[in-house]
């Protein structure tokens, strides 16, 4: 070996040896949920079986959609943050990393489930209100959705109004079931709100005449909608009743976990990453073979654009 060679090759070791003790020290000074996941191996992701498209179950039984494709984002970026590389659940047990984990979640249990660090990461279709703030924190917006009615042809109905004396199901655990119980009473004879599992289950006691109309975030009609068989029968029709911001939730006092989510959200709108992961899964055929076919809102671009996403 010529001195010159040797210098290169003992210039190459002190380099990788200097990263590697940077990368130690900056491991040292972990704390929170990013501390959690390098000690145990694995991240936690949070979602629903059934809000599509932003997370639920595809003919594999596994979780995808908009808001799971965000998660499995910053969930790279944080193995990144902790210099290991991001698997797959079914990685095989002698590789080394941050493992993914999903846990299935229901609206009733999703907070309590991040508050009691059980997930790291809840990937589903939460709104971010400032009643929730006080136990949980969210990354930036990523989805405007707004509380809407279902109702069948030939029901009659198409709002809230024509539900005095009726029953509405809705989601227990939801914004949309605070929305509609304070209207219940706005009409005579109130509306009886039955509580329910999920959006899907309120759709279901909808389509069974258990119900005679379904409340929800107009999206995951819409998307309950055309993956139904029976999807045409349904309408969805007046004026929004609230609107909903959505977010991933985390645990709250984490001010590492926090700034990296934002900082991943930056990365994902500047490469355009939100922008053409909202056109898969709102313009394209879902796997389940549904189309939605909704144009990205104005009011959403804008969101994208404040974060990055180039013009």
């Amino acid at each position: 070996m010529t001195r010159r060679s040797a210098f290169f090759l003992a210039l190459a070791a002190g380099l990788a040896m200097a990263g590697a003790v940077r990368a130690q020290e900056t491991e040292g000074l972990l704390s929170g949920t990013l501390k959690k996941v390098r000690d145990r191996g694995t991240i936690l992701i949070g979602y629903r079986t059934g809000a599509v498209p932003f997370s639920f179950l595809n003919r594999g039984g596994q979780p995808v959609g908009f808001s799971v494709e965000i998660c499995r984002g910053i969930a790279s970026d944080i193995a990144a943050r902790l210099h290991r590389d991001l698997l797959e659940p079914d990685a095989a047990v002698w590789q080394t990393g941050i493992r993914l984990v999903f846990v299935p979640l229901s609206a009733e249990a999703r907070l309590p489930k991040v508050t009691a660090g059980e997930v790291d990461l809840e990937c589903g279709s939460t709104t971010a209100t400032d009643e929730r703030r006080k136990s949980v924190a969210f990354s930036p917006v990523f989805f405007l959705a707004g509380t809407k009615i279902m109702g069948r042809d030939g029901n009659g109905v198409s709002s809230y109004r024509d539900l005095a004396g009726r029953k509405l199901a809705v989601g227990a655990g939801t914004t949309n079931a605070e929305v509609v119980r304070r209207l219940a009473v706005k009409v005579s004879p109130p509306i009886e709100v039955q509580e329910v599992a999920s959006a899907e289950a309120a759709v279901e006691a909808l389509a069974s005449g258990k119900a005679d109309a379904a409340a929800s975030d107009d999206i995951l009609l819409y998307g309950l909608k055309a993956s139904r068989p029976d999807g045409d029968s349904f309408t969805i029709e007046g004026d929004y009743l609230s609107f909903e911001p959505y977010a991933i939730m985390f645990r709250k006092d984490d001010p590492d976990l926090a700034e990296l989510v934002g900082q991943s959200f930056a990365r994902m709108a500047r490469d355009s990453i939100l922008s053409s992961s909202y056109e898969r899964w709102f313009l394209k055929p879902l796997p389940t073979g549904a189309e939605l076919g909704l144009p990205m809102s104005s009011y959403l671009a804008e969101i994208y654009r404040a974060l990055g996403q180039p013009d």
